[in-house]
């Protein structure tokens, strides 16, 4: 009977004793989103690995042939990206910023929008190519995307139509990011003039007692918002160019013999795709991680000058690295190899590692320290960062890189390591300690769950990256499918590694779910009356 009680109404019975604000239950809507879209990224990066295990082995409905793991892989970067981390990511911001500057959202409605645009749109371009098997990977190369010989018109489509509803979400979540840094609310007339300035580091303003007026991480949040923006209006272009081309060909209009240079192309779709990967990703962990830091030590911000003005060029830096990408393409310009792809993605070392630097001394400040849960996952994914920037830093080396270029070493220990490891296990950090604020103090369900998840999650990510470097080392080539069993060595072990990550997020989603409760769980989406008064948690929680 308890257990039954527990999986109904959590293990407070959570929303019997007090009600959630909208703002509590809407960041919970949004990760509970995340979560669900990392649930089908785990499941089908599974698949994946089995059918690189075993080509020939047909799995019904799921994988059941060569297309069919390419289609997979052309949108599981996607719904890994927007689905999952951009969910949770811009859920929680929407949350921070208001909370950390004591007002009010700007627009609850446009941060509901932002949320189910995001929701709705990686379902349309997931299903899109689950079903017509449309495959140019994620590179997008042209004319590959648009190549009706290969891909179904209509396929490719709905998929670039998914893309661009959630450009759209993330277009509305810039907008309301920045208004909410900037306005001035009912009772905030003391409110200096420039905020968003100060908070985008063109402005100093600070309290009476010195302090920043705009929190390190509220000013971490703005300047990475500053790349969601670049990046959310190359990628609409790029979609709409896209789209273009699959209109006209099923309207009987065929745009095939139009010119579009590839090289330029490439550089424009690098650019944008690249400020997620080397600007987004590292300013928004970086301020993430001294907001983790400053909250579990109770301490400031270990040279907090240093830090804002390390997040104000990495912001700068991170426009101008995106040629790393293209170091191994003949015809890529060497000043651009040599300059934006080796000398200033150097810069990127500095930056992370003075961030990791100043994270770590936060936390040496207020030492002895308890091994919480949010303290666990903030070093397992400083940990991750710590191995997955310096192999991408290899990699920006051009003689490096015509060896580990087009190999398992990418994804393996820079890709899969950053993103599983480093942003994965910083954003368990952020739930672990958002939890009990976000639900009015409920306890977790089982601290042995959470010491498992910690353990599957972490070994997991690294072994998986580190079988599939080693995989690359031997000259494992990625986007091919070896029929010979070749390297199914390391496959094997890669898949053994990415099992542990399945255990890990099943035991952490069940672990969520018996704190909470199912009716805890359903009650997060049910409708509540909006109370401007009442977009924030009460001062208690």
């Amino acid at each position: 009977m308890k257990f039954i009680d527990t999986f109904m109404n959590g293990e407070q019975g959570l929303f019997k004793h007090k009600t959630l604000t909208p703002m509590q239950k809407l960041t919970l809507q949004f990760v509970v989103v995340g979560l669900v879209y990392y649930l089908i990224v785990v499941i089908e990066g599974m698949l994946m690995r089995i059918h690189l295990v075993d080509p020939s082995l047909i799995i019904p409905g799921a994988m059941t042939s060569d297309a069919q793991y390419f289609a997979i892989m052309t949108a599981h970067p996607l719904v890994g990206i927007f689905g999952s981390s951009y969910s949770i990511v811009l859920g929680a911001f929407l949350f921070l910023v208001p909370f950390l500057m004591k007002k009010p959202l700007w627009s609850f409605k446009m941060a509901q929008w932002t949320l189910w645009l995001i929701a709705v749109g990686t379902f349309i371009f997931w299903i899109a190519g689950f079903i017509s098997h449309y495959s140019p990977l994620y590179t997008l190369y042209w004319p590959l995307p648009a190549d009706f010989s290969q891909f179904s018109d209509w396929g490719g489509a709905f998929f670039i139509l998914g893309i661009a509803l959630v450009m759209v979400g993330t277009l509305l979540y810039v907008f309301n990011i920045f208004k909410t840094i900037a306005y001035r609310p009912k009772g905030h007339d003391d409110q200096p003039r420039g905020v968003l300035r100060s908070a985008l580091g063109f402005k100093k303003i600070r309290n009476a007692d010195n302090s920043y007026y705009v929190p390190t991480p509220v000013a971490a949040i703005a300047r990475g918002t500053v790349d969601t923006l670049l990046n959310a209006g190359i990628i609409t272009f790029t979609g709409v160019l896209i789209l273009i081309y699959m209109i006209g060909n099923i309207v009987g209009h065929s745009l095939e013999k139009t010119a579009v240079d590839a090289l330029l192309y490439k550089n424009w779709f690098w650019w944008g795709l690249d400020l997620i990967a080397d600007g987004l990703v590292l300013i928004f962990v970086a301020g993430t991680w001294y907001l983790l830091a400053t909250l579990i030590s109770g301490k400031k911000i270990f040279m907090e000058k240093w830090a804002r003005m390390a997040l104000l060029v990495e912001m700068i830096v991170s426009w101008f690295v995106w040629s790393h990408h293209l170091m191994s393409d003949q015809a890529q310009p060497a000043f651009l190899k040599i300059f934006s792809g080796e000398m200033l993605t150097a810069f990127e070392l500095i930056t992370q590692g003075l961030a990791f630097f100043v994270t770590l001394a936060t936390l040496w400040s207020a030492r002895p320290l308890k091994m919480t849960n949010p303290l666990k996952f903030l070093l397992g994914g400083l940990a991750g960062f710590a191995l997955a920037v310096p192999a991408g830093i290899m990699q920006a080396d051009l003689g490096l890189n015509r060896i580990l270029h087009n190999t398992q070493w990418i994804v393996g220990p820079h890709v899969h390591v950053a993103v599983l490891v480093g942003l994965t296990m910083t954003l368990y950090a952020a739930i672990y300690f958002l939890l009990p604020i976000l639900t009015n103090g409920a306890k977790l369900y089982s601290q042995k769950l959470a010491n498992f998840h910690f353990w599957a999650h972490l070994l997991g990510g690294v072994g998986m990256g580190a079988f599939m470097g080693m995989a690359g080392l031997k000259g494992m080539l990625r986007r091919v499918v070896y029929h010979n069993g070749e390297f199914n060595l390391y496959m094997i072990l890669a898949a053994l590694a990415g099992t542990l990550l399945l255990l890990a997020f099943l035991a952490f989603f069940y672990n969520i779910v018996m704190t909470v409760g199912l009716k805890g769980v359903l009650g997060i989406f049910a409708p509540s009356k909006l109370d401007k008064d009442k977009l924030l948690p009460d001062a208690e929680a």
